[in-house]
């Protein structure tokens, strides 16, 4: 250890390497957005914003996004890498007073792109702005204002956060409060003002993500090794596999993103967007091989006490990934090849994509035809499958089985959901009612029979392993803790689960919900994955097999299913009977030359409701008998083995060996009779 200390004073400073970074960033952005036409000269005539707002703005985004994944990594340290219990321990406080200066720059950095956007959109310098009325109307009408207005307050709320708490629970808002105030300007800017801007807007927001948990991760990787903490090993680990996963989600959006914005895969080579979108790649390439070198050569030499090369190595990924933050703000301000022409119908401003044709008669082709990559649910399922046949090969490997009809159950699920949300159903969804709720029953219940049937969460709890006595939970105990929760023991009730899934639709459909969530992506999405969601608290409920608080006996199950389905049957009816259009004014605002009766659509909507509930329930009761009578043998099983072992503790075996002793006593001779002297004698 006196080796290491000594080789790493020779090192270069830690805040040496941090300043450098940020300095890298910022001049790559320069250049970035100079070479990609962002910064343009003023021309005589034409207001202009003033040479401090075209270079501000850069600027402070790149400070803004720096302070944003410092605050994302810091708490990412103190939450998931380093070992502790409910208590956050003196090194978490540590790097959560980190946090808390870093998110105090997020909030300042924001506020400062707020002013110079909004100085950019008026063609005004911003001291021509600096009206706290124009701020407001700013803030209050514009999507962007309202972005990094919400940036700043997310800032603001874990910099006053992180300085009085002293829990995992409170670090872990933090954490989410974070992540969720870098999605804003996602909704906003070049990806969402372009074609198919539902795919653009959603692998952009994975992108965020999946940028900030690595970028960050890998800083506070760097500062614990640099500060020689004594748990850098156990959170080096950690954050391995979590950089991977990062390291994909990065890769895939950004692939999704620039398929989105290049109108060909010659542009990639002929405009100034498309070299950028080449850097990128280039600069991604570099930084998968460096993790893993990281894995293959660093991280054993960390296990064993040395932090010299893991140190090197860490701070020379940094700068590359400074270079690359730097290039992504330079690719915001460049405009895409033919933006400048893109000229979008109403309809593609609504939907993202272009009017489709109409359905015509039967079979109806265009469903199958007419696909439409959604990256949530794409990534999603892939995601899904994976981890699953990953935990299926951990047991198989170690020799523990694993039934082969939950795999398939699960994959199918997957398969399942995949037509349901990219293909002419997901189409057609957003132009029909009628296809909406087709769409709307196999999310709701046909992909949730064939999902809780896989039994994901048994499979993880036999797969993961058990965190070490005396370190912070792992993924399996976090696991196990939510499975027992209270909210989950709450929503889970047979009751609460019932309301959840045949109240929601009643509220979805016949308020301005619907409206609301339709006109916007991820309104929209919100909508899907609600219905799956309840769906698959439902069927928990009444088939699942993953262990939960409320496990309800066979029968009740059953009385659960009945009870739940007339109110399914009553909601049909009511769209059918209906005179009321529901969503007229999304309907209206798409005008569809096709359709020429909404009404008679609507009336589809409900008798689809109606024809695909019954097949659902069927299948249900039959799985619901099945299990029932397995449940049976099992147990009959389960007594005649602890007859066998003659349990004392068991009642019944208690109480066959008491029938079996009064059957032996009745048959012994009785010897009193015998033996006593007659009266004759």
């Amino acid at each position: 250890m006196a080796t290491d200390t000594t080789k790493t004073r020779r090192l270069p400073p830690l805040s040496l390497v941090l300043v450098a970074s940020v300095g890298l960033a910022v001049a790559v952005t320069v250049a970035a957005v100079r070479a990609g036409g962002g910064a343009t000269a003023q021309i005589p005539g034409i207001p202009d914003a003033g040479a401090v707002t075209a270079w501000g703005l850069p600027v402070a985004r790149t400070v803004t996004d720096a302070a944003a994944v410092a605050t994302i990594g810091s708490l990412l340290l103190v939450v998931v890498l380093l070992p502790g219990g409910r208590r956050l321990g003196p090194t978490q406080l540590r790097y959560l007073n980190w946090a808390a200066a870093t998110a105090a720059l997020w909030a300042a950095a924001s506020a400062a792109t707020l002013l110079f956007t909004l100085s950019d959109l008026f063609a005004r310098p911003v001291g021509d702005i600096m009206s706290p009325a124009v701020l407001a109307d700013f803030v209050s009408t514009d999507p962007q204002g309202r972005s990094y207005a919400l940036m700043v307050a997310a800032g603001g709320i874990i910099g006053t956060l992180c300085v009085g708490i002293g829990t995992a629970c409170w670090a872990r808002l933090a954490l989410l409060v974070a992540l969720a105030g870098l999605l804003p300007p996602a909704f906003t800017g070049h990806s969402s003002a372009s074609g198919n801007h539902d795919a653009a807007v959603t692998s952009l927001a994975l992108h965020l993500i999946g940028v900030a948990l690595w970028v960050g991760g890998l800083l506070f990787m760097l500062v614990v090794a640099a500060r020689r903490e004594p748990d850098t090993a156990a959170a080096a680990r950690r954050f391995s596999p979590l950089a991977g996963w990062a390291l994909l989600a990065v890769a895939a959006s950004g692939i999704v993103n620039a398929v989105v914005r290049l109108p060909s895969l010659g542009d990639v080579f002929t405009s100034r967007y498309g070299l950028m979108v080449i850097g990128k790649a280039v600069a991604l390439a570099l930084l998968g091989a460096v993790g893993w070198w990281h894995r293959r050569r660093t991280l054993p030499t960390l296990a064993d006490g040395s932090r010299r090369a893991f140190v090197r190595l860490a701070a020379g990924e940094l700068l590359l990934m400074a270079a690359a933050m730097g290039l992504a703000v330079g690719l915001s301000r460049t405009p895409a090849p033919g933006a400048e022409d893109a000229s979008l119908s109403s309809a593609e401003e609504l939907l993202g994509f272009p009017m489709p044709p109409p359905l015509g008669d039967f079979p109806w082709t265009p469903l199958f035809t007419q696909w439409h990559f959604d990256p949530v649910f794409a990534f999603g399922t892939a995601a899904a499958a994976l981890l699953y046949l990953a935990g299926v090969l951990k047991l198989r490997a170690r020799g523990d089985k694993w039934p082969v009809g939950r795999t398939i159950s699960w994959l199918l699920g997957l398969v399942v959901t995949v037509p349901a949300t990219m293909s002419g159903l997901a189409v057609y969804g957003k132009v029909l009612f009628s296809v909406h709720m087709g769409q709307h029953m196999i999310l709701a219940m046909t992909v949730p029979i064939l999902l809780v049937l896989g039994a994901p969460a048994t499979l993880a709890l036999r797969a993961l392993p058990r965190a070490p006595k005396g370190e912070s939970d792992g993924p399996r105990e976090m696991l196990l803790k939510l499975l027992h929760s209270r909210y989950v023991k709450v929503i889970s009730h047979p009751v609460m689960a019932s309301v959840l899934f045949i109240g929601s639709a009643f509220v979805v459909y016949y308020s301005s919900l619907f409206e609301i969530l339709m006109r916007s992506h991820l309104g929209h999405m919100f909508m899907l994955v609600h219905f799956l969601a309840v769906g698959l608290l439902f069927f928990w409920v009444v088939i699942g097999i993953d262990p939960g608080p409320h496990r309800p006996p066979h029968l009740g199950r059953l009385f659960v299913l009945i009870l739940t389905m007339p109110f399914h049957s009553w909601f049909s009816i009511s769209l059918m009977s209906s005179t009321a259009l529901i969503g007229e004014g999304w309907w209206s605002a798409l005008d569809r030359p096709w359709v020429e009766y909404p009404m008679d659509d609507q009336y589809d909507a409900g008798a689809i409701a109606w024809a695909t509930g019954d097949i659902p329930v069927l299948i249900t009761t039959i799985i619901l008998a099945i299990q029932w009578v397995r449940s049976d043998q099992r147990e009959a099983r389960r007594v005649d083995r602890k007859i066998d072992r003659g349990d004392e503790n068991d009642p019944l075996a208690a109480y066959n060996a008491y029938l079996a002793s009064l059957h032996a006593r009745d048959r012994l001779p009785d010897r009193t009779t015998d033996s006593a002297p007659t009266e004759e004698s």
